[in-house]
């Protein structure tokens, strides 16, 4: 089956990937009953996302005949002889009014119906949501036979979230059956101790019953020895060791400990001469290297991890060994991710957003840990300050994407335009250029509450 590109505008874009059937019709009948049957206008309808009884009332409102569309047997007839050319003018009208985004064209949109009856357009690849005409005779007909909702991303992150939190749960109980055993064998441990403490006393008293009575003969003596080394089993001295060869051997042993203690109290205090020297000495070479102190020693170290983080991406590392790289560099999560993002779009300007489509797998390998969230979110704030107007204008489409591919989440992003606005830099442009994003994850939000 041939195909074209969806919208007149696109017609000539050989790489343009929303492509759909070229329609086929077939004029049926005679006289008063001759109908123009639309033959493929179900495949047609399934490319362009609308359901296929939308379009053929479009035909009859627009030519002024009746049309009927069948949902048994996806046969859809206009009354009257009409040409494929026409009927293919008339869909291009369907198209630019029902399907394209009114911001970018992009045809992949979803018809919604909000609470005061009014037809909007919902954007997925740049979240403009698109005002219909409701002057337009098809607008009666889509709000009697509104279209079936689908999943939004925010019912999937829904699901995503409660999945998550089921983990934790479980993961919760793994940890408190973990201290139920310790505290089982905790028990059992104490009742074996007490049990052994009793053997203890019991063996002790023996003994001092014997060392009250009165000296006997040598079986006596052999008992007193045997009693004696059942304790020493025990771990229980009951005499010290008073030869010359032990006192010795104590006497050496804390002489060593004296010397030992001597010894590090010695390099403690050279320790701590050496660190109260360091800051002045730190403050005075760094004046003599640089003449301005910490402000270029900064800027050389992330010029530095810049060109360190370019080297390895030359080559071509997978994300898994980019995330390893980036936690062996020296330096606090801010400036590695300020170098990152400057080193994988350094000197990109218009087609930011595709640039970062291309290397989406490097930032989510580096948004892995906690927080790393906000500092990405931070990076993209000081990128776009540096790099200028054709970088910022595409930055909510940037957080469109990374937030569709979970990379960002929701809470995040909030939280970083709010303390955006709040801060002192309220006049930046890029504020501007994220509001329409941050309303659209604002509304998408109350949707999901009223459904």
């Amino acid at each position: 089956m041939a195909l074209q590109n969806i919208g007149a505008s696109n017609r000539d874009d050989a790489f343009y990937r929303y492509k759909m059937p070229k329609m086929i019709t077939k004029i049926e009948g005679r006289g008063n009953g001759i109908k123009t049957n639309v033959v493929n206008m179900v495949e047609i309808a399934k490319a362009l996302g609308r359901p296929a009884s939308y379009t053929t009332k479009y035909f009859g409102c627009e030519l002024g005949a009746q049309s009927k569309f069948d949902e048994k047997t996806g046969i859809s007839l206009v009354n009257g002889a009409h040409d494929t050319a026409k009927l293919a003018g008339l869909l291009e009208n369907f198209i630019k009014k029902y399907v394209q985004c009114y911001g970018c064209g992009n045809p992949e949109t979803e018809i919604i119906i909000t609470k005061t009856q009014m037809i909007t357009l919902k954007c997925a690849a740049c979240g403009f949501l698109s005002d219909v005409d409701m002057r337009d005779k098809l607008t009666t007909f889509i709000l009697k036979n509104p279209p079936e909702q689908k999943k939004s991303s925010k019912d999937k992150k829904a699901m995503r979230r409660a999945e998550k939190e089921r983990l934790k749960e479980g993961e919760a109980a793994d940890e408190e059956q973990k201290k139920l055993k310790k505290e089982a064998a905790k028990k059992k441990a104490s009742a074996t101790s007490k049990d052994a403490s009793k053997g203890a006393s019991t063996k002790k008293k023996n003994l001092s019953d014997e060392e009250h009575s009165p000296p006997g003969s040598q079986a006596d003596e052999n008992d007193h020895h045997a009693v004696a080394d059942d304790d020493d089993d025990d771990d229980v001295q009951w005499q010290t060791d008073t030869s010359l060869e032990a006192a010795r051997q104590r006497i050496q042993e804390q002489l060593s400990a004296a010397t030992a203690d001597m010894v590090m109290l010695s390099t403690n205090e050279e320790k701590s001469k050496s660190t109260k020297k360091l800051p002045e000495e730190a403050a005075k070479s760094e004046t003599k290297v640089n003449g301005i102190g910490n402000g270029t020693v900064t800027a050389e170290t992330e010029d530095s991890l810049v060109d360190e983080i370019k080297e390895f991406l030359k080559k071509g590392p997978s994300s898994s060994q980019l995330k390893s790289f980036l936690k062996s560099l020296s330096g606090t999560p801010k400036e590695i991710m300020d170098a990152l993002f400057e080193a994988l779009f350094d000197g990109v300007g218009k087609g930011f957003a595709k640039e970062v489509t291309k290397k989406k797998s490097y930032l989510a390998a580096a948004t892995e840990e906690d927080g790393s969230q906000m500092v990405l979110l931070q990076a993209i704030e000081s990128f776009c300050g540096k790099a200028g107007q054709e970088v910022t204008k595409e930055v909510a489409l940037v957080l469109k994407f990374l937030y569709d591919n979970d990379v960002l989440e929701e809470e995040f992003i909030m939280e970083w335009y709010q303390k955006g606005l709040a801060g002192g830099n309220k006049a930046s442009p890029i504020w501007k250029n994220v509001k329409p994003f941050i309303e659209w994850l604002q509304n998408a939000e109350s949707e999901s509450e009223e459904e």
